[in-house]
């Protein structure tokens, strides 16, 4: 237990992606806290945005962004880790991440809001949450025009489909061979995967029936995150090893994953370069790019953010040590993350508060 002199407050939603991502690390780490409704108003009022989960202290701070509420858990109560140690397993969680955040949106949004079942309990579910059916059918026609924008259409359903298909064999098969993504312990790795494996594919009709006919290992899994047992969880693989189903999972993302999070990149890159006076105070969404998924050519909105999370995870991989690049380059050999890892940004994107801006000016920077 990591006792502390009063609970942290989660502000969430059962049902919420980034939620999911959360919740399972504050349960994990044995943190005191209370899950309470994700209230908009108290929400926009700490943080001047409409994004949900967000984790205040036991000191009334507020952290948001899951990544970030993440990285603050590790940093104040570092046992039991999150983050692993060594270079290869430690990019590896990373790459995870960075799909679940990053791309794993994609079929999550299309179970949901592209399914008539699932997206006829969701809203019922939106309207129970809010406690009016007014504000429910609102957030409920956001979320499913979002569904659109990141590219979840009927065109590209089949392939969205074919993608999910591959992704719940490759996991069935490495969690009817271990517990973890990394072996035998959680990770964030294992957090960020429950964004959309629990907040949309288990919550949903539709898509938890696929799970509970397809891949019950992954249920399984599911299960030990919901509820991880501090006296089973053993240790990650030795030797810095990776799983041979982790390797074929990591396969399956990086094939789908990376080419879509690099187009929205370029795109976001592209804006920066034609908009060198907007880069203090960028829009969220800075137009949209053309990507393609499995042969099935696919718009969505370029965002910000996107490089965000591009950063975070290449940040880790040049903060390694020569050698420690050259054992992660072999090890991630082929599973299509190539591109990506050896991508340079022309921007950086940090953050003013809760805001995302372009290379913070000096002044910004030292406070």
């Amino acid at each position: 237990m990591n006792p502390t002199p009063a609970p942290y407050r989660f502000f969430a939603f059962d049902a919420s992606y980034f939620s999911a991502k959360v919740r399972p690390a504050l349960r994990y780490k044995g943190v005191w806290y209370r899950e309470l409704p994700a209230r908009p108003g108290e929400i926009r009022r700490r943080t001047g945005l409409g994004f949900i989960p967000i984790l205040v202290t036991p000191e009334d701070e507020t952290w948001q962004d899951s990544s970030e509420i993440l990285d603050a858990l590790e940093r104040r109560h570092p046992e039991p880790p999150l983050l692993p140690a060594t270079p290869v397993q430690r990019i590896a969680a990373h790459l995870v991440e960075l799909y679940a955040d990053e791309f794993g949106t994609l079929p999550a949004m299309h179970t949901r809001w592209g399914v008539e079942l699932s997206e006829a309990t969701t809203r019922a579910r939106f309207a129970a949450m809010l406690g009016d059916a007014e504000l429910g059918r609102k957030a409920a026609d956001r979320m499913a025009g979002a569904r659109v924008a990141i590219g979840a259409t009927e065109e590209t359903g089949p392939a969205i489909e074919a993608h999910l298909g591959d992704l719940l064999a490759a996991l069935s098969s490495l969690f009817e061979a271990q517990p973890f993504l990394l072996g035998a312990r959680m990770s964030f790795a294992d957090c960020a995967l429950m964004g959309p494996c629990y907040g949309h594919f288990f919550n949903d009709l539709g898509s938890r029936r696929l799970l509970l006919e397809s891949a019950v290992p992954v249920v399984g899994w599911i299960e030990r995150c919901s509820a991880p047992d501090p006296e089973e969880q053993g240790e990650w693989l030795a030797d810095d090893a990776l799983a041979p189903g982790l390797l074929d999972v990591l396969c399956v993302m990086g094939r789908d994953a990376a080419p879509l999070v690099l187009e929205t990149v370029r795109a976001v890159e592209r804006w920066a370069d034609d908009n060198p006076d907007r880069l203090e105070a960028p829009p969220r969404i800075v137009g949209g790019c053309e990507a393609s998924l499995r042969g099935t050519p696919l718009e969505r909105i370029a965002q910000v953010y996107t490089l965000w999370m591009l950063q975070r995870t290449l940040d880790a991989y040049q903060g390694l040590e020569e050698g420690e690049r050259a054992r992660v380059d072999s090890a991630l050999s082929g599973t299509g993350w190539e591109a990506l890892l050896a991508h340079r940004p022309r921007h950086r994107v940090e953050k003013w508060g809760f805001e995302l801006i372009f290379r913070a000016s000096e002044e910004r920077s030292t406070t």
